[in-house]
């Protein structure tokens, strides 16, 4: 993909990206679908930034519960944060939601000017913090999402914002029904028939992951 067009590189022309992967030695891996990337309890010190596929964000209790935090599509980076705090372990796992391929780039390397003084260097330094504000952002999309205390209000919380972000009353969303049920921390089955009440309501249509409001 184009590096260009991501968050974490913006701003950057195609030469200094370049010179740039080199300097930071950059890893590039693939991974099937299903894969672990990173696991909880991990210690990292790299970044992230999905090539290809998609990658889920999600968290797991003793009890083996999984709630979905969030999905990396191309271009997004993921594990920024325990990167940036040396030692964490991460309280997250990183998974393949799809064949994926990821780049991974130390984030010392980053936040410190390498001997060849890039001058773009600082941009992407710059760069990085935008990256994370975003994430906390989004994370507090999802707590917004969740706190209704009914099924139907998370759904419509979940797809207003689907619909503001696409610009459309239709949209198609990133995850299957259980994923989804995951990141709005409820049971699947309880959220399907929730869905099918509410075609039948003449609230929304969908097939699959494509959605429509009803307005």
């Amino acid at each position: 993909m184009n590096l260009s067009n991501t968050q974490l590189f913006r701003g950057l022309e195609e030469h200094e990206i370049t010179s740039l992967l080199s300097c930071l030695n950059t890893v590039t891996r693939s991974y099937k679908k299903g894969e672990i990337i990173l696991s909880e309890g991990m210690i990292t010190e790299n970044i992230g930034v999905v090539l290809s596929g998609m990658v889920l964000i999600s968290y797991g209790d003793i009890w083996g519960n999984t709630s979905i935090l969030g999905n990396a599509a191309p271009g997004c980076v993921f594990a920024e944060v325990y990167a940036c705090i040396p030692g964490q372990p991460l309280l997250i796992t990183v998974s393949a939601a799809e064949p994926a391929t990821v780049l991974f780039m130390n984030v010392g390397r980053v936040l410190t000017s390498c001997s060849n003084t890039c001058p773009f260097h600082a941009r992407l330094a710059r760069n990085l913090l935008t990256v994370c504000t975003d994430k906390s952002l989004q994370l507090s999309r999802r707590m917004k999402h969740t706190t209704s205390k009914s099924i139907r209000g998370r759904l419509m919380s979940y797809f207003s914002e689907c619909a503001k972000q696409f610009g459309s009353s239709s949209f198609i969303i990133p995850y299957n029904r259980q994923q989804l049920a995951d990141y709005l921390g409820v049971d699947r089955s309880t959220m399907c028939n929730e869905l099918s009440k509410m075609q039948r309501d003449g609230i929304i249509e969908y097939e699959k992951n494509r959605f429509l409001l009803k307005m």
